[in-house]
């Protein structure tokens, strides 16, 4: 790609800090009221005046002009603006992307999921265990974390990916026990991402693809929302053993700024129905691994 032709993420500023100035009212930073308003949220001159830095600035950088802005303003304007940490760093990552190209990027080889990884995830029992890149796709799993996104793999070419199936499949209603918070999740991670690597040519064709075809995507990617996705619970209602309530944790493991490769384990709170359930999942996937192994010549 020509330096010249990188994506303009002019757009991207421009929606991103006018959504999070909308969401703001005067109470939420300590001004008064003041006269009525138009529209809702704070005005520019407001924030402006929150972040130290002059009206007609604020309203350039809010019309997408970021090159060139200093960490120290960006910081003011975070503050400003009471964006959170995901929020935080997608900003910064907004504006490295906008900085212009030294030298055209490389081609980037898909990322590849180490071996030493997958030992990894085969010795772990009793936790489901999967590997993402920052587009979704589920790269690597050991046999509990394959059978508890089993809805996920359909068999078409490719590796599954969660994005898409939560959004085009409508197994994914069943699957999910709350759909709208998952989604929600789902595209805050791709917007994440997007910020992260916008030359990412799959991740754009995929977010897309995924504008076109599904009206609750699109309502959600508008909203600018992000994400860090560390640890936290889910609810999954899997077709076989039925719901469970699951712990997870995520860290990423790959070794590059520009690569997202997101190892997260799944575990059940030891006496509960749900780690019942997780057990017998992983025995059926045990069970399942075993038979496969032995078909194979």
């Amino acid at each position: 790609m020509d330096p010249e032709e990188r994506p303009d993420n002019r757009e991207d500023i421009r929606e991103f800090l006018a959504t999070r100035r909308a969401r703001l009212t005067p109470a939420d930073v300590g001004l008064p009221p003041g006269s009525r308003r138009r529209v809702p949220g704070l005005r520019r001159e407001e924030v402006a005046v929150l972040a130290g830095v002059s009206i007609e600035w604020y309203t350039r950088l809010e019309k997408g002009h970021i090159t060139g802005v200093s960490e120290e303003v960006l910081d003011a304007v975070a503050r400003a603006l009471q964006l959170s940490e995901a929020e935080h760093a997608y900003l910064f990552d907004l504006a490295r992307a906008a900085r212009p190209a030294k030298r055209a990027p490389r081609r980037r080889k898909p990322v590849e999921v180490p071996e030493r990884l997958r030992w990894m995830l085969d010795s772990v029992l009793g936790s489901a265990a999967i590997v993402a890149n920052g587009r979704l796709d589920l790269l690597a799993a050991n046999d509990l974390g394959r059978a508890l996104y089993s809805p996920v793999y359909t068999g078409e070419p490719g590796p599954p990916n969660i994005a898409r199936f939560q959004f085009l499949d409508p197994a994914a209603e069943a699957y999910y026990t709350d759909w709208d918070a998952a989604a929600d999740v789902t595209a805050a991670q791709l917007r994440t991402e997007a910020g992260r690597n916008p030359n990412d040519k799959e991740l754009r064709d995929l977010i897309g693809e995924l504008s076109t075809l599904s009206p609750e995507f699109r309502t959600r990617w508008a909203t600018h929302n992000v994400r860090l996705h560390f640890a936290g619970a889910k609810e999954f209602n899997h077709p076989d053993v039925g719901r469970m309530d699951l712990a997870y944790h995520s860290m990423d493991v790959s070794d590059q700024r520009d690569r997202t490769l997101v190892t997260t384990f799944y575990t059940a709170e030891p006496g509960t129905a749900s780690a019942d359930r997780l057990q017998l999942l992983a025995s059926w996937a045990a069970t399942h691994s075993r038979l496969t192994k032995e078909e194979t010549p």
